[in-house]
């Protein structure tokens, strides 16, 4: 599932006993909740483990149309930030509480950041404790700033 590069720097990580902080997202049209987001995750540990949504699982969960940044410019955009320490593409098969736990087993992140609407948070805090990890909640939903708004209003204005 991860690259071998990726592996032994997370290897590296956890010799020197460093906080991993996992999140995993799309960030389609990079906006302020998820630079909050990104940041507050940083603010749990030492360094920060960004997974970035493939496009074939956006198109699944999110529909035709989306995402509308390709997975490419979402890696990027996120390399570009100073505080993030590694970034990846998470596999395309990435639905089941198996395809979770597997990565989590390779992690072995100190902490899961998620924000208050995270899906199945119960889910991933069981396999989180299984691995020594835990899941905590960094960002209360901001009901007026999503992605989905963003894409609204701009097909709007077209």
């Amino acid at each position: 599932m991860l690259s071998i590069s990726l592996l032994h720097q997370l290897q590296h990580y956890h010799n020197l006993r460093k906080k991993i902080v996992l999140v995993t997202g799309v960030f389609d049209i990079f906006h302020q909740e998820h630079l909050h987001f990104l940041q507050n995750a940083k603010d749990l540990g030492d360094v920060l483990v960004v997974g970035v949504e493939s496009d074939a699982r956006v198109r699944q969960m999110k529909g035709k149309g989306r995402p509308i940044q390709d997975q490419q410019w979402r890696l990027r955009t996120i390399q570009e930030l100073v505080f993030v320490d590694t970034v990846f593409i998470l596999p395309e098969t990435f639905s089941k509480p198996e395809d979770h736990d597997l990565l989590i087993k390779d992690i072995r992140p100190t902490f899961l950041a998620v924000s208050s609407h995270t899906a199945h948070q119960e889910e991933k805090q069981r396999i989180l404790r299984k691995y020594g990890g835990e899941v905590r909640v960094v960002l209360e939903q901001n009901p007026v700033v999503s992605t989905t708004l963003l894409e609204r209003d701009l097909v709007r204005d077209s």
